[in-house]
């Protein structure tokens, strides 16, 4: 990775090049994942959601008030009905997601529905016990808990549509960089430099780019075990290092308790890429790359990072770093941290995610 001036973007990559139509538009693809639906055990979401009910209900908790006092305390009234009822949707949709994701997408919507009229009588029947709603609204309870969960279920949805693009992007970009002529060019040509004087270093390298392709193109899945990219990454650094030779110095410092984080698939390659592109490619000694990852608690920060020789490099397209970080909150949402920094000739890209 290159070091940029105030006026670049450190989202400078190799990977894009080609990605984007003359309009804009997004490419479609046949790898592109299913979106699904009732995607509600982030913690992000729960406080989205949470945040949109409260607020739907307090500027329904101003009609019929004319104090503000008296909104405060009809609507901490009403949220003591309201947000058990919204926490009880979200959990049993949370439950449920499996078996309702099998569902056809009208069914999806009345179940979703259905759901959230019972969690609007819940909500009311709680109040009603404790006998601060009397008499007990129990249809327009029911209406509202309909109503809301289809507000709910549409910004849903189009989360769930958001996924789609940015991950068809990124597996397409990924099948752009193993099948970019330089690199498939460079690949073999330091596999036949070697069939001759050592064969079995050129069939290694050989196998790590069938290993290469074979990821790119296999079946896509929402995410894969950090432990799978650091063995990918590994494969591709191998290939290098046949390469670059002593150009090329990797340090690895791998916590094992770590590598059942859950990453995005093929996250960590594009990384590793950049890190060789704009920091070994452009300098005559060569650069040092070192990945880390450590598990903190309950989160893994894994860390890619490589010196890089002032004022060389090319600039990419300006889309690789970006597109990492868009899949990385797509799928941990809130959970998830992605930062880069540049300080004392070196590059680094930070990421923390739940275990």
């Amino acid at each position: 990775m290159k070091p940029t001036t105030a006026s670049q973007n450190f989202d400078d990559s190799t990977l894009h090049g080609g990605l984007t139509l003359a309009d804009g538009t997004a490419p479609v693809s046949p790898f592109a994942p299913r979106a699904t639906l009732f995607d509600t055990c982030h913690v992000g979401v729960v406080l989205r959601v949470v945040l949109l009910v409260q607020a739907v209900v307090g500027v329904g908790a101003m009609f019929g008030t004319a104090e503000p006092l008296d909104w405060l305390l009809r609507f901490s009234l009403l949220t003591g009905g309201v947000l058990p009822a919204t926490l009880a949707w979200l959990i049993a949709v949370c439950v449920f997601k499996g078996r309702l994701n099998r569902l056809d997408v009208s069914l999806q919507w009345l179940a979703g529905t259905v759901m959230g009229a019972v969690a609007g009588v819940y909500g009311c029947g709680l109040l009603a016990l404790m006998g601060l709603l009397l008499p007990a609204p129990w249809w327009a309870s029911g209406a509202s808990g309909v109503l809301l969960s289809a507000m709910v279920l549409a910004g849903l949805f189009w989360r769930a549509k958001a996924r789609t693009p940015a991950a068809t992007a990124a597996r397409l970009a990924e099948l752009q960089s193993r099948i970019r002529p330089h690199f498939l060019f460079n690949t073999l040509n330091s596999a036949i430099a070697l069939v001759r004087a050592e064969p079995a270093k050129a069939e290694a390298v050989l196998e790590d780019l069938s290993e290469l392709f074979r990821s790119a193109l296999a079946d896509p899945a929402e995410s894969v075990t950090l432990g799978q990219e650091i063995a990918l990454a590994q494969r591709y650094l191998e290939i290098e290092q046949i390469r670059f030779g002593e150009r090329l110095r990797v340090q690895w410092s791998l916590d094992a308790s770590a590598d059942a984080a859950r990453l995005p698939p093929l996250l960590l390659q594009p990384l590793v890429e950049n890190a060789v592109r704009h920091g070994v490619e452009p300098s005559a000694s060569g650069a040092q790359l070192r990945i880390s990852t450590l598990r903190r608690g309950g989160s893994v920060v894994v860390k890619v990072t490589n010196s890089a020789p002032a004022g060389s490099g090319q600039p990419g397209h300006g889309l690789a770093l970006t597109n990492v970080r868009e899949r990385l909150f797509l799928l941990h949402d809130v959970q998830a941290q992605f930062k880069t920094a540049f300080k004392d000739g070196l590059f680094q890209v930070r990421l923390e995610i739940p275990l």
